[in-house]
């Protein structure tokens, strides 16, 4: 079941995956899901920006940044906490879930969904596994 989302998201044949790893986040942690040269999906989280914690989501399309989404009642992060991270690439939207917990969704702002073929990741980030599911 998709953590917290309406309805929920349910797939019997796939279990848990293996536990997260280590990662020790200091500074600007990025994520990105990529098509050619745009960013489809850009997910930056920051842990001191003038004094916040914030996520920032956004995407790159034609050489131009949209608009930043930034509002998020949770910082799922805790420097130096291994943490669980998944995407589930709707037919609207991304749904991101931390640590089994819905934490936000971000709309599809390219239509080509089959062209996003890169994943990103940069900064002080050790990934202990990385796994892609397509779901009948």
């Amino acid at each position: 079941m998709w953590p917290g989302g309406p309805g929920g998201w349910q797939n019997p044949s796939v279990g848990p995956g293996p536990g997260p790893g280590p990662t020790v986040p200091t500074s600007p942690q990025q994520m990105e899901l990529a098509a050619k040269s745009d960013l489809a999906f850009h997910f930056n989280a920051r842990f001191n920006e003038r004094s916040k914690k914030v996520i920032v989501r956004n995407s790159f399309i034609a050489k131009k940044w949209g608009k930043e989404e930034r509002d998020l009642e949770h910082f799922p992060f805790i420097q130096g906490q291994p943490f669980e991270m998944k995407i589930l690439c709707t037919n609207k939207e991304f749904k991101v879930a931390v640590n089994k917990s819905h934490l936000l969704d971000f709309k599809h702002r390219i239509t080509n969904l089959s062209s996003v073929d890169t994943l990103s990741i940069f900064f002080d980030l050790t990934l202990s596994s990385v796994n892609m599911e397509t779901i009948p």
